[in-house]
This record gives C-alpha cells, structure tokens and sequence, in this order.
C-alpha cells in the first residue's frame, strides 16, 4: 500500500510512475530545480494547445496572449503545488489525428480519472468512424495500459487498488469545494443531490450526442453498424470536429462536477477560449466573452471562495453552455473543409 500524510493511494499508477521516475531523478536535487521541470511542463501545455487551435482557425489571436499572462491559478498549480493535474492536462486527446489522440489519451487516463470526462466524446468519434466492432477494441488497449502499469499493485493488493484508484463514488470534504459555496453543506454531500448533478450531465451528453455532434447524416443507432454497411461511409473527420466533441464533453462534466478544487482549473482552463469562441452566437460579442474569462479568472483565483465567485462561475458555466448550443449552425452531416474565420 502506498501511503502519505494525507493518507493511501487514490490515483491509477500511471501518476505513481511519474513521480517516482522524479524522485530517483531528482533525489538530491532543489526543489527550485524541480519547479523548472514543472515551468517547462507549463510551457509545452501552451505549446500543444496553441497547436490545436492553429488547426482550428478558430480562436482570435490576441486571446492567445491572455492564455500566457492570465490564470494565476493554473500557473500555481504548476509551479508552486507541484500538482499531478498537469500531468493529463498536458496530453490534450484532441487534434486532427484521432489516433494519436487515442493513445494520449491511455496515457493520460493512468494518471487521474478526470480524463474520463472526454471519454464520451472519444467514443461517440470511435463509434462514428470504425463502428462497435473497430471501437471496443481500441479502447479495450487503453485497458490493457492500466493493467500494465497498474501491476505491482495488482499482484499485490488488487481489491485496494482498484476500489481506491478507480472509486467513482469518492466524496470529497465540503470545506474544500469552490464551486457550490453559495449551497448548504449538507445539500452538497447529500447523495440525492450528486444523483440529479449525474442526471443533468447524462441528459445533457444525450442532447449534444442527438443534435450537435457530427453523425455524417445517419441515425444515431447506425453508429453500432460496420462503416461498410451503412448508407453514408464515413469520412475523416476535420479538427474542429474532433476538438469540439472532446472539448465539449469534458467542459460538460466539469459544469456539473459535485465537487472542483482550486488545483482542478487546470482541467479545462485551456479549453475555454475555444468553447466561447467556436460557435458563431451574435448575441455574444468580443466583449463580453472577455468578460466570461474574466468572471471566471476572478471566481478561481479567490481563495477561500465566496458564494458571490462560487455563483459567478455558474453563471459564466450557463453563459458558455447556452452559446455552445445556440450557436448559428451545428456541425454538418458531410465533411467540408476547414476555412480560415475572416
């Protein structure tokens, strides 16, 4: 078992694997030596995300500079915490090569659960370009990896292991939550209220799944059938296809997560310029998707948080999930070629 001050093990072995490499590495090294890996960790997570948006051509340029300069939070948990959330965070499963993505993705699946937020995204893409059949075993290898790293504590300890690391029921401490403080603490533990927050979320993926997200036409059912029987092959899809069915699905479980930290702006920080930029909603100027940026960069960086910045990222939540949604056209059901946005 492993075990710290703050108690076991509660996180796949891919993270254990990560941290132990530093040690051994690093052992006699400063911790300011440390904190220059985790810059340049910072760094290359700017790198990767500026590289997806160059293939998009939909975020304006000079959000890009926000993104270097804003989020104290994020720049935080980077270098000052230390934290693992960067680990995943710095294997973005999006971009114009789905499998390169996927096998981003396994890796960073093995370090913290919360990349299981793509997971409908991902496999809505599977199921949309290979079928049931070619789907299931490609995310049957991201198994595999967590079999694989997961190992010595498998043959040692399996039940704890896996009812630890892969425990989706965990209930985190109230005082600790930054995204319901405008709510009693015991509606926010109550199990009645983590069930509706599971709902929404479900019916919302569902909704997305049925209306937005790229289906080259055909029923949603026929996504189970073989490409080669159906009545529209599928095409490759374009990046804006792929980064706003994973950016999307990864921002709706985090909305409606029943408990965020500071440390888990991390998560989805990077994404949010895309999001409110992607669609065309006329009623939602430059300014005022600077000032969502800015609400939201004010509720995460007030600490302890308060009901008023607990309640202002709600509402810039609602804001982004209604543009996203009322955008002026969704995906079409054929693959056109990405065009520059004048």
């Amino acid at each position: 078992t492993v075990a710290c001050d703050s108690g076991p093990l509660v996180y796949p072995a891919g993270f254990v694997s990560i941290f132990m490499g530093l040690f051994y590495a690093l052992a006699e090294a400063l911790t300011f030596t440390v904190q220059n890996i985790f810059a340049v960790l910072c760094l290359a997570t700017l790198l990767l995300v500026f590289l997806i948006y160059l293939q998009t051509y939909k975020v304006p340029p000079f959000i890009l500079f926000f993104m270097c300069h804003a989020s104290y939070c994020v720049h935080s948990t980077f270098v000052l915490w230390l934290s693992y959330d960067p680990v995943p965070s710095d294997q973005p499963p999006a971009g114009p090569a789905l499998g390169l993505g996927l096998l981003v993705f396994r890796l960073a699946a093995s370090v913290k659960m919360k990349v299981l937020l793509f997971a409908p995204g991902l496999l809505f893409l599977l199921l949309t370009q290979f079928g049931c059949r070619g789907a299931f075993p490609k995310l049957g290898i991201c198994v595999g990896l967590q079999v694989v790293l997961g190992l010595p504590f498998l043959l040692e300890k399996p039940t704890g292991y896996l009812s630890r690391s892969f425990d989706f029921g965990r209930q985190f401490l109230f005082c600790w939550t930054m995204n319901w403080c405008f709510l009693p603490g015991a509606l926010c533990l109550h199990r009645a209220f983590h069930l509706a927050l599971m709902a929404t979320h479900l019916t919302l993926l569902l909704l997305f799944t049925l209306y937005w997200w790229p289906r080259m036409g055909e029923c949603i059912l026929s996504l189970m059938k073989d490409p080669s029987k159906r009545k529209v092959p599928p095409k490759p899809f374009i990046a804006n296809q792929i980064v706003s069915t994973l950016f999307t699905s990864n921002f709706i479980g985090i909305a409606l997560a029943t408990s965020l930290h500071y440390q888990f702006c991390v998560w989805y920080f990077h994404t949010l310029p895309y999001l409110l930029w992607a669609r065309t909603a006329h009623w939602l100027t430059h300014l005022l998707r600077l000032l969502v940026v800015g609400l939201m960069e004010l509720s995460w960086n007030t600490y302890p948080s308060t009901s008023y910045c607990s309640a202002a990222q709600h509402v810039c939540h609602a804001v982004l999930l209604l543009q996203l949604w009322l955008g002026l056209q969704p995906f079409p059901k054929s693959i056109q070629h990405s065009k520059k946005v004048p």
